[in-house]
């Protein structure tokens, strides 16, 4: 069986199966609670072919988590729109202009596009709204403990890849309860983490990852998750001198938005393709020396893109 049928096969069973429930967009989702998928990244890499997905925003965004940088400033300027409503959102509350924008409106766009402008070439601008707080970045990197110490969970996983390959510790988490409730708090923010536990496991000179994600869009959030993960494990099997292993996606509530029903059904029509490979340059070995040149997608024929409304 093709390693992307299994995410067509949980599509369906949302379709088939789910729960309708509202939630905090006000949107609306199906979901099922519960699931799990297994990706062999050692002979080709797991991007969806049903659909395009957009693999430089990928591997830009990927870069700017493992920096550490929580302001949306660095994607922009790469010309990456993925967290820019989060910030806009925000903007939009502290001025008060969000009683006289309804959202899509077209002025509701054109102020948009204003607000990207100015995050791009007004860099004091991007420093008073581009932040998004306290989101995946920060916590990789910067973890901050009550006693006022800074934590890097991705350089002690190398550490521990290098001196403890073998370690059942070898773990980072997104999930800082001493911070959830500030992200909860400030409704306008990035929400609390997503992707909240992964782990590592060296098996074989392999090196295999699992990630929990407690809340995952189906349609628009797991096939990038899964390519940018699976870019990950690849990374940091790299910096360790590891062959890459397994990429195990594991879910909590795993949905499907009200108003994407029409998309997941039409990428359900689409027989999958086989994956592209992603050659990574051999002379990094460094992982945060990475660059976005390092990277090359060979042999990726997909469907076209998808489009879809996010729910923010």
């Amino acid at each position: 069986m093709h390693a992307e049928q299994q995410y067509l096969d949980l599509v369906q069973k949302i379709l088939d199966t789910g729960i309708d429930r509202m939630d905090r967009t006000g949107v609306g989702t199906r979901s099922i609670f519960g699931h799990q998928m297994r990706f062999d990244l050692s002979s080709s890499f797991p991007l969806l072919t049903t659909k395009k997905v957009f693999i430089r925003g990928i591997i830009h965004e990927l870069l700017w988590f493992i920096s550490g940088v929580t302001n949306i400033r660095p994607l922009v300027l790469n010309d990456v729109k993925i967290w820019n409503e989060w910030a806009y959102a925000k903007y939009l509350k502290k001025t008060g202009k969000d009683a006289e924008l309804p959202r899509y409106s077209p002025e509701w766009d054109a102020e948009l596009v204003s607000f990207i402008e100015k995050i791009k070439n007004d860099e004091s601008f991007a420093n008073e709204w581009g932040d998004l707080g306290p989101v995946y970045g920060k916590q990789w990197r910067a973890w901050e403990t009550k006693k006022g110490n800074v934590i890097d969970q991705i350089q002690n996983v190398l550490n521990t890849l290098a001196n403890d390959p073998y370690s059942r510790r070898n773990l980072i988490s997104g999930w800082n309860v001493g911070e959830i409730e500030e992200l909860i708090k400030d409704k306008d923010t990035a929400p609390p983490p997503c992707h909240t536990l992964f782990q590592f496991y060296v098996a074989d000179g392999r090196l295999s990852f699992q990630l929990y994600e407690r809340s995952a869009d189906v349609f628009l959030g797991v096939p990038f998750n899964i390519a940018s993960y699976a870019l990950l494990t690849m990374m940091i099997a790299q910096v360790s001198g590891l062959q890459p292993g397994e990429f195990v996606h594991t879910f909590g509530d795993v949905h499907i938005y009200h108003n994407h029903y029409d998309q997941v059904r039409e990428q359900l029509t689409h027989t999958p393709r086989p994956f592209p490979t992603m050659k990574i340059n051999p002379e990094v070995k460094d992982l945060f020396s990475f660059k976005y040149e390092d990277f090359t997608l060979e042999d990726y024929d997909s469907y076209p893109a998808i489009k879809a409304p996010i729910a923010v």
